[in-house]
């Protein structure tokens, strides 16, 4: 799945990216939507962590993602 499509699909993407991050707020992934660099941001920042950290959960969930709709 690449990312154009969970830009186009965000809002049902976003149930599964509060599973993931479940810090971040419903306001702040409704401002994301579906926004890789801003998701990524929102990540590192309310995580506290590096955005290089950021940027490694997110692609670990995403490649997770692309798993899991091949096997379905």
């Amino acid at each position: 799945m690449n990312w154009d499509r969970i830009e186009d699909d965000w809002k049902q993407i976003k149930d599964k990216v509060k599973v993931q991050w479940d810090r971040l707020t419903d306001d702040q992934l409704d401002t994301i939507a579906g926004r890789r660099d801003h998701l990524v941001g929102t990540i590192q920042a309310t995580y506290g962590i590096s955005r290089h950290a950021a940027e490694w959960q997110l692609s670990r969930w995403h490649d997770s993602l692309e798993r899991s709709q091949l096997s379905a």
